[in-house]
């Protein structure tokens, strides 16, 4: 199939007409007609009805639009970086986040990436979800932990670690891994009932009653800083609380976290891409993930 029959389909359907397309990109009419007829035969399917005064895109031509948007784009940057020497990061880069990453360190981390990068537009989308980078025309996500994925390659940028943490007034708990100590506690809706947490280096399992549940970690936070309860929380968010004296740690979870930046192993890794791992590697040298 020729490169140039999905690049001319485009152009019609995205300016809504042969014509208005001819006049926007200097292409002859009867070109731009005869590539898409050429589509039309090569997938057996009708993508654009012509009337006599308008055009309207057919079902089958609409889901080829929405899946041409982020390849067609990747293949312009691709042109641009090959003319370029590969050398200039440009154009607009999408990042899934979760949200806590972005509330807490997102914002100055794109400021300081764009800075470095002024040719590179930042759009951050942030959820606690887990997005398909090709199919939501992302450029590169963030994940915690994320699980073994043959699409997606990436690295490690930084670690952080879980902490049991309640506020001095409440009472510290004593006990076993074998005999887990039932205390009240602030949790997010991912909480399931009847999960333990363990600390200590297995050292000390307690059973959490909750009292709260609060969809956000600095929600979270502020609950069991003013006494509702203890809670697993990121070390990275509490650190300084920590040492004021305004939280007490009761024990460290055994496992860390970490934190990757991710991008889509199939698709072309363009200079922002690239730019922007080894930029989000760059800003934690010592691996911890502090704010």
């Amino acid at each position: 199939m020729d490169l140039n029959t999905l690049v001319d389909f485009q152009l019609v359907a995205t300016h809504g007409g042969f014509g208005r397309a001819s006049r926007a990109t200097g292409r002859s009419k009867a070109t731009l007609s005869r590539r898409v007829a050429d589509l039309e035969e090569a997938l057996g399917t009708r993508l654009i009805e012509r009337g006599e005064r308008s055009l309207n895109v057919t079902e089958a031509g609409q889901l080829l639009l929405a899946r041409l948007e982020g390849p067609m784009r990747e293949v312009a940057e691709a042109v641009a970086a090959a003319r370029d020497g590969l050398e200039a990061p440009r154009g607009r880069l999408r990042i899934a986040a979760p949200l806590l990453f972005s509330q807490v360190a997102l914002g100055r981390l794109a400021a300081a990436f764009h800075a470095t990068y002024p040719d590179v537009q930042i759009e951050v989308v942030s959820a606690d979800r887990l997005t398909n980078l090709v199919d939501e025309h992302f450029d590169v996500a963030i994940r915690i932990n994320p699980a073994t994925d043959s699409v997606l390659v990436g690295r490690c940028f930084a670690r952080d670690q879980l902490v049991l943490a309640a506020s001095p007034a409440t009472l510290m708990p004593h006990g076993s891994s074998a005999e887990p100590v039932r205390i009240p506690a602030v949790v997010m809706p991912s909480y399931r009932d009847g999960d333990l947490w363990t600390v200590r280096d297995g050292a000390l399992t307690v059973e959490p009653q909750p009292v709260l549940r609060l969809s956000s970690l600095l929600t979270v936070r502020d609950a069991v800083v003013a006494g509702a309860g203890a809670a697993m929380l990121p070390l990275s968010i509490i650190g300084k609380l920590l040492e004021s004296g305004a939280l007490v740690s009761w024990g460290n979870a055994i496992e860390e976290t970490e934190l990757w930046v991710l991008h889509a192993s199939r698709r072309l890794q363009s200079p922002k891409v690239r730019a922007f791992v080894e930029f989000m590697c760059s800003q934690y040298p010592g691996g911890a993930f502090i704010v």
